[in-house]
């Protein structure tokens, strides 16, 4: 049987950042399923607070070079490497200076919300996937992890549906607490997501009368919903019971049990076709 491919995708990890508790999750999960015989692949930003010397990040010259339209504006994607510690396992960091140089992540020194996160959502949303591209490495599970992440359903669905590499790909989201940032989201919010002539109409999912709801967006558009942690909001813990698709609740399990039950439903997504 050939071996199963994952690609993760995610907007924390340690050792890099430890911003929440995504950050412990995507560290573990790598390292139990590469021990399942799985490849992968796992993409994050490169976020100024990364301290490039320390965990020997260096660029990957065949892989930058790309630029990432955002609101009609290009943006260079760098692409850079570094070797998962303890783990002969790469993670990929997507860099620009516009977006990710600053010395903090999603708020300033004063705890203001960056006025520019919804493009930098768009940019890594984006420059993930074409990064995967110049991989021409076929995921046959595609999981995201955050709200930073929250497009990529979208867009798999949508702006990559045609796209030979993710054809047999199914995607799954973990939801966190956290998507609460997207209310400081500019009122063009749709007009920067609508990326590759993306219509309202497709971004719908993501927005009702009250403002932009990334994570029933994600919802939407995925084939699949983890819940990432035990304690959430009662907005998402709603939102959860009117996903579309499959959802893995929390268990209470920790450790290698609670990795497990991840491993098994990914399973379950690849027993059967995901519809088109």
């Amino acid at each position: 049987m050939d071996k199963k491919r994952v690609l993760i995708i995610s907007q924390e990890m340690n050792p890099y950042t430890a911003i929440s508790e995504i950050s412990q999750i995507v560290r573990a999960l790598p390292e139990y399923l590469h021990k399942q015989g799985m490849e992968l692949r796992l993409l994050m930003p490169r976020f100024g607070t990364i301290n490039e010397r320390r965990h020997k990040l260096h660029e990957v010259v065949r892989l930058s070079g790309m630029n990432i339209i955002v609101d009609d504006d290009d943006y260079p994607l760098i692409i850079k490497v570094a070797s998962l510690p303890g783990l002969r396992l790469q993670v990929y960091f997507l860099d620009n200076d516009e977006f990710f140089k600053r010395k903090t992540v999603f708020e300033d020194k004063d705890g203001k919300l960056h006025d520019d996160n919804a493009d930098r959502m768009v940019f890594f949303c984006k420059g993930a996937l074409e990064t995967v591209k110049k991989f021409g490495w076929p995921p046959n599970i595609i999981h995201c992890h955050g709200w930073m992440t929250s497009l990529i359903p979208l867009y798999l669905k949508t702006a990559y549906k045609n796209e030979p590499l993710f054809e047999q790909s199914s995607v799954v989201y973990s939801a966190y607490d956290g998507s609460e940032l997207a209310s400081a989201f500019p009122e063009n919010f749709g007009d920067k997501a609508s990326i590759n002539n993306l219509s309202a109409e497709d971004l719908k999912a993501y927005f009702d009368e009250d403002g932009v709801h990334l994570h029933r967006g994600a919802f939407a558009n995925s084939d699949a919903v983890i819940q990432g942690t035990d304690e959430i909001s009662p907005e998402l813990v709603a939102e959860l019971e009117n996903a579309p698709c499959p959802v893995l609740k929390s268990t209470g399990l920790e450790g290698n049990e609670l990795l497990q039950s991840y491993v098994d439903f990914y399973e379950s997504l690849l027993e059967e076709p995901q519809e088109a």
